[in-house]
C-alpha cells in the first residue's frame, strides 16, 4: 500500500546533492513555456485548435472509387489521392492500418489496389504487382470484409447478391423493436441508412475493360467462391441471420418488396435531415461518402445543394490535408476535443494569465460549441434537454459524453469569474451536467454517444463484420466524466457517482490496469481512471489503486518513457509494451501523480525527464498511433485476450484488420504539457 508523501520535501532532499536535479525546476518551466508558446502560435483565428487526424488508406481509396461511381473520374483530387496511396504503400506491397503494424490489411490493400486501377495504373506496374502478389498470398478476395465487398460491387467487380442484404425497410422499425436503427451505434446507424438505399438498388458503374480486376479472380469469376467466411463457433442464431439474408436477396431479386418505394423515400429524407452544417454526415467519413453515393444514385445532381455541400467539403482545408502532390482526406476532425484538452493543459501549467488572450478566445469558442438542439440520443432519452459538446465542427446530431466531460472540467476553472458568469457559464455547466447524468447507462458507466447501446445480438448480423456496431460504456469515458464531476464539487456519496465508481472497480483487470477503449490502450485507461478517482475524493492509498500504480511502473522503460502498441488490442504480450511515446508517457505520469505515492518518485522523475529531453522546438515527434476508433471487436467493449480462437473468430490478428486506429497529431503535444504542469505543481517548482 502506498503512503502519502510531500514531493517538495523529497525533491529538496536530493537537489542538495545533485546539480542536475537543482536545475530541473528551471528546465521544466522552460519546457512548459516553449510548449505553451508552440500551441499559442497555432491557435486558429476563431479561437480553436485542431490537429491532423491520421488513419489509414481506406479513406483515400474509397474517395477515389466514390468519385468514379458518381461520374467524376476527372475530379481534380483523384490523382492527388492516388499519389497519397502510392506514398503509403508498404515495401511488401500491402497497406497497413497503423504505423508500425506487424502486417498489412487485406481490406485496405484490396481497396487501394482497386482505386489505383480505377485511376489507370496498370496491373503490370511494379508496385501493383507487389500488391497483387500480397493479396493472393493472403487468400485473395475470399477473406475481405463486408464493406470491401460493397465497394467492389459499386464498381461492378462483385455481385451485389453476395453482399449482406440491408433492406431500407428497417427505417420503419419502431424504437422498441430489437432491430431498430437506434439500437446501433451512431456511426453504424448513420452509415447503415445510405448503404440500405444502395443495397436496395444494387447500382454499379463498371470500370473500363482494361482496368477491371480480372487478375483478382485467377480461376475466373464464375468459379470464385463468394460465400461469407465461416464463423468459428457459429450457432443457430448465426444460421438464422444467414437464412434471413438469403431470403431477403431472393425476395429482392423476385421483386417482392411492397414497401420498398416508401422505405427508400423515407431513408433519403432521414439522410438529408441528418446532413451536418458543414456538408458532411455525422462528422465522419463513412456516412458522408455513402450518403453522397446514395443520393447521387437516386437522381440528385452533383450541383444539388445537398450534394454540392458534401462534395465541396472535400476541398475544405478543415478536412483536406495536402503534402506536395498528394492529398489525404481526414476520416474525422477533432477541433472541440483538441481545444478543450489544450485549455486543460494551460490550466495544469497555471498559464491562464500568461496566455490570457489566447485562453479567452478559446473559451468563448468552446461556449459557442455547446449543442443545444435535439439529436439522435433523444430517441432513448426523450425528456432531457440538450447540453453536450460534439467532437467535430458541426456535428449537432451526435454530441458525445467524452467531449462534454472535458469541456466541463475546463469550464469549472472559470465558473466563479464574474466575467464568465455574465456570459452564462453556470447555465452551460448546469445543462452539461444534467445531460451527462441522463446519459448514464444502467451498469453505471457511460457510452460515447448513446445510453445503453449494448445489444450484442446485433453484432451477429452479416452486415456487422466491419468493426464496432455498438457503443456500450467504456472505462476511459466514464473516468473523464467522474473527473468532471469531481472538479465541479460532487463527491463519492452522490448516487450517480457511486454507481460509476462501482463500474470502474468492476472493470479493473487482474493485474491492476484498465482497458482503454478510445486510446491505446491499458496505459490510456489506467492513466484516465487514477486522476478521476483522485478528483472525486477517493482514498488514494487503497489497495486497488496501488495495484494500478504498480502495473504502470512495471511498464516504464529504461529511458524513462512509456509506450504501448496498437497490437495490444489483440496480443496479450503487447499489453503496455511498445515504442515509447510522449502521449503515453504523459498518461502514465498523470496516473502516478494522482496517486501521490512516495515509492513512485523515481518513476515520475524519470518520466518527466524523458519528456523534457525528447522535446524539440517546443513539441514532440510521434509517428505512432495512440488513438483508437474501433479495436475491431464488434461489440464495442473490452474482451479478454488469450482465447486461442480469438484471432480466427474476429478475423484479425495484431495487424487489426477489423480495427480503426488514429494518430491525433496534437496528442503528442498537449498531453505532455499537462503531465509536466502537474509534476511542476506537485513539486511546487513554479
Amino acid at each position: 500500500m502506498g503512503r502519502s508523501w510531500d514531493l517538495t520535501a523529497v525533491f529538496d532532499e536530493e537537489s542538495s546533492t545533485s546539480g542536475a536535479r537543482s536545475n530541473f525546476g528551471p528546465q521544466l518551466t522552460a519546457s512548459i513555456e516553449a510548449a505553451a508558446d508552440w500551441l499559442a502560435a497555432r491557435q486558429k483565428p476563431e479561437g480553436y485548435w485542431v490537429g491532423r487526424l491520421e488513419s489509414n488508406s481506406c479513406m483515400e481509396a474509397q474517395w477515389i472509387l466514390a468519385l468514379w461511381f458518381m461520374g467524376l473520374e476527372d475530379h481534380h483530387l483523384r490523382p492527388r489521392l492516388a499519389e497519397s496511396l502510392k506514398q503509403s504503400q508498404s515495401e511488401d506491397g500491402s497497406w497497413r492500418i497503423y504505423y508500425g503494424a506487424p502486417a498489412g490489411d487485406i481490406n485496405t490493400t484490396v481497396e487501394a489496389y482497386a482505386a489505383l486501377r480505377s485511376c489507370g495504373v496498370s496491373k503490370d506496374d511494379l508496385a501493383m504487382k507487389k500488391a497483387h502478389q500480397w493479396i493472393m498470398s493472403k487468400g485473395g478476395l475470399k477473406n475481405i470484409r463486408v464493406f470491401t465487398r460493397y465497394w467492389l460491387a459499386l464498381i461492378g467487380e462483385y455481385p451485389w447478391t453476395r453482399t449482406p442484404n440491408l433492406p431500407p425497410e428497417v427505417i420503419y422499425f419502431p424504437n422498441w423493436f430489437p432491430f431498430s436503427i437506434y439500437n446501433f451505434a451512431q456511426w453504424a446507424r448513420a452509415t447503415l441508412m445510405p448503404i440500405a438505399v444502395l443495397s436496395a438498388r444494387r447500382p454499379a458503374r463498371k470500370l473500363p475493360p482494361e482496368q477491371r480486376l480480372d487478375e483478382l479472380f485467377p480461376e475466373g469469376r464464375t468459379n470464385f467462391d463468394y460465400a461469407y467466411p465461416e464463423k468459428p463457433g457459429a450457432d443457430i442464431i448465426d444460421s438464422l441471420f444467414l437464412g434471413i439474408d438469403r431470403a431477403l436477396h431472393i425476395g429482392q431479386s423476385a421483386g417482392i418488396a411492397p414497401l420498398r418505394k416508401g422505405a427508400v423515400k423515407r431513408a433519403l429524407e432521414w439522410i438529408i435531415e441528418h446532413q451536418d452544417a458543414d456538408g458532411v454526415w455525422g462528422g465522419i467519413q463513412p456516412p458522408w461518402i455513402y450518403s453522397l453515393m446514395a443520393l447521387y444514385n437516386e437522381g440528385y445532381a452533383t450541383d444539388h445543394p445537398v450534394l454540392a455541400a458534401g462534395l465541396g467539403a472535400l476541398d475544405d482545408p478543415r478536412w483536406r490535408v495536402d503534402v506536395g502532390e498528394a492529398t489525404w482526406i481526414q476520416a474525422s476532425t477533432s477541433p472541440v476535443w483538441d481545444t478543450v484538452l489544450t485549455l486543460l493543459a494551460f490550466d495544469d501549467c497555471a498559464l491562464n494569465k500568461r496566455q490570457a488572450v489566447v485562453v479567452e478566445k478559446a473559451l468563448n469558442w468552446v461556449l459557442d460549441q455547446q449543442v443545444l438542439r435535439p439529436g439522435d440520443w433523444q430517441v432513448k432519452v426523450p425528456h432531457v434537454e440538450p447540453g453536450g459538446w460534439a467532437f467535430e465542427y458541426k456535428n449537432y446530431f451526435y454530441p458525445d459524453t467524452d467531449d462534454t466531460a472535458v469541456a466541463l472540467i475546463v469550464l469549472s476553472q472559470f465558473r466563479n469569474d464574474p466575467k464568465w458568469k455574465a456570459k452564462g457559464i453556470e447555465k452551460a455547466i448546469e445543462k452539461g451536467v444534467n445531460w451527462l447524468f441522463a446519459m448514464q447507462c444502467k451498469n453505471g458507466g457511460w457510452g460515447a454517444f448513446d445510453k445503453d447501446n449494448d445489444k450484442k445480438y446485433l453484432t451477429r448480423i452479416p452486415f456487422c463484420d466491419f468493426g464496432e456496431a455498438l457503443d456500450p460504456p467504456s472505462v476511459d469515458v466514464t473516468a473523464h466524466i467522474v473527473e468532471a464531476f469531481g472538479k465541479l464539487g460532487f463527491r463519492m456519496d452522490h448516487p450517480n457517482v457511486k454507481h460509476a465508481i462501482d463500474y470502474l472497480k468492476a472493470e479493473q483487470e487482474a493485474d491492476g490496469s484498465w482497458f482503454g477503449r478510445w486510446g491505446v490502450n491499458y496505459i490510456y485507461g489506467t492513466g484516465a481512471v487514477l486522476p478521476a478517482l483522485e478528483a472525486i475524493g477517493e482514498d488514494m492509498s487503497r489497495p486497488y489503486i496501488a495495484r494500478a500504480c504498480d502495473w504502470l511502473k512495471s511498464k516504464q522503460q529504461e529511458g524513462g518513457g512509456w509506450g504501448e502498441s496498437c497490437a495490444s488490442y489483440m496480443d496479450a504480450k503487447s499489453k503496455g509494451e511498445g515504442a515509447p511515446t510522449a502521449s503515453q508517457t504523459a498518461w502514465a505520469l498523470m496516473g502516478l501523480i494522482a496517486a501521490n505515492r512516495a515509492e513512485d518518485r523515481d518513476a515520475i522523475e524519470k518520466g518527466v525527464a524523458f519528456l523534457v529531453e525528447r522535446q524539440n522546438n517546443g513539441t514532440w515527434e510521434e509517428p505512432e498511433y495512440t488513438g483508437t476508433g474501433f479495436p475491431g471487436y464488434g461489440v464495442g467493449a473490452t474482451i479478454k485476450l488469450g482465447d486461442p480462437l480469438l484471432e480466427e473468430r474476429l478475423k484479425q490478428g495484431a495487424e487489426l484488420s477489423r480495427a480503426f486506429m488514429i494518430n491525433y497529431n496534437l496528442y503528442r503535444h498537449y498531453f505532455p504539457l499537462m503531465a509536466m504542469g502537474r509534476v511542476r505543481k506537485a513539486l511546487r517548482l513554479s
